[in-house]
């Protein structure tokens, strides 16, 4: 009924007929800019620079409200034969529109995927004043040849902001010693390091100066050094390391966490989500993880191609010292990117036969589900046999990849991890 009274003429009895008004009429204004001037300017704040801009051809009221708008600027160079984002603008008018827009950038989004060097060029934008207020900052080096040496350095000039940033996110760089002493980050809340190297030095004092940090993801990093992670504010946890190179991080104080995956008894009582990446191969060493966290209630773990170097001679499980999680408090498991192959198997044929109190055991699943292939599952599983009598299993089908870490800063969910 709404959509029908949109067109409909209203009159009232009694009245001349030039008195009408004329519903479709009023949808035809503007009703955007009757909003309050606090309103729009949030709007576009939020809006990327290139939206920001066209919408300062609607009115001459937009225009003003534009220019006196904190800016999302988004800067992309992308690969040769690929077109820019329609959300983002090139490096040829960056320098145009820091020059000639007076109020401070809010938020500064670097990604370069072209050969050749714009270090001069970012380091002289980020030497303006109109980035020197940031909020929110990404630099992201992302070349065709990312894993060449040597990469580009973080410049210095990124922490000009660093007193006014709450969200930053670092990529494809290499963190020089010379940053120590610009690392200082009142206000800083959520950080993301990936593929970067970084000595433990630098990851000391950098991680030391977030004073209010809450979310921390590192993905890739290559340490020099083992890596200690010490705040009496962080609350979540992300690490994924696929090189072939040990890295050693170890979290020696915080008492807020509640989501890690990493590597203390002392500070895991509180953590109820936990996600892995496992080839299959490892089962012992996952084992011998999940003894960390006493309380775990839901554990994801992320099935991936494995090599040779997963085979590790870690400490075999003992049925003699049960593992906490398993007999009390684990009640449900889900296992993505699972193909079943028999090592993938055998990994979670374990919790089938082990987990005492699982409610449900989820597997997404490449190609499709049937009955037939369910119940061949069941069959291999061991499911007659289960440990938990109440323990629900589902099979679904994926079809493409789905990022898992992309919401491992929301700290709004219990569970970040969940996907629909």
């Amino acid at each position: 009924m709404e959509n029908e009274a949109l067109t409909l003429t209203l009159w009232w009895p009694d009245q001349p007929e030039s008195h009408g008004i004329t519903v479709c009429d009023e949808i035809t204004s503007d009703f955007i800019s009757k909003l309050p001037d606090a309103i729009l300017v949030t709007i576009i704040s939020l809006l990327p620079t290139k939206d920001g801009g066209r919408m300062s051809a609607v009115s001459p009221r937009w225009c003003h409200l534009w220019r006196s708008t904190p800016l999302n600027l988004e800067v992309r160079t992308p690969p040769c034969g690929y077109p820019v984002s329609t959300s983002a603008i090139t490096p040829a008018v960056v320098s145009k529109i820091i020059s000639q827009h007076p109020v401070p950038i809010r938020r500064f989004s670097f990604q370069c995927f072209l050969e050749g060097d714009l270090y001069t060029q970012l380091e002289s934008w980020l030497h303006s004043q109109a980035l020197a207020n940031l909020q929110e900052l990404d630099i992201n080096y992302q070349c065709p040849h990312q894993c060449s040496e040597p990469r580009n350095p973080l410049p210095p000039s990124v922490f000009r902001s660093a007193s006014t940033l709450l969200v930053a996110k670092f990529s494809y760089c290499d963190f020089p010693d010379e940053v120590l002493s610009f690392t200082n980050f009142p206000l800083l809340k959520q950080l993301s390091l990936v593929d970067i190297t970084i000595s433990w030095e630098v990851f000391h004092r950098l991680l030391s100066g977030c004073h209010a940090l809450e979310s921390f993801y590192m993905s890739e990093v290559r340490g020099k050094g083992c890596l200690r992670v010490s705040s009496r504010t962080l609350r979540s946890i992300g690490v994924r390391n696929a090189f072939k190179e040990k890295l050693e991080l170890v979290i020696e104080d915080a008492p807020c966490l509640v989501i890690s995956p990493v590597m203390s008894a002392n500070w895991m009582r509180t953590v109820k989500v936990f996600c892995l990446r496992s080839s299959g191969l490892e089962l012992n060493a996952v084992l011998n993880i999940l003894r960390w966290f006493p309380y775990l209630e839901k554990l994801y773990i992320i099935f991936q191609r494995h090599n040779e170097k997963d085979k590790k001679n870690d400490p075999q499980y003992d049925p003699l010292h049960p593992i906490e999680c398993l007999q009390t408090h684990l009640k449900n498991v889900v296992f993505k990117s699972f193909v079943g192959y028999e090592k993938q198997v055998n990994f979670a044929r374990f919790f089938v036969l082990h987990a005492k109190v699982l409610k449900k055991v989820e597997f997404e699943v490449y190609g499709k589900c049937n009955t037939i292939s369910v119940a061949y599952h069941h069959t291999l599983l061991k499911v007659e046999n289960r440990a938990s009598r109440d323990a629900q299993f589902e099979f679904r089908s994926k079809h493409r990849r789905t990022e898992y870490d992309a919401h491992i800063h929301d700290l709004s969910v219990a569970d970040p991890f969940a996907q629909p």
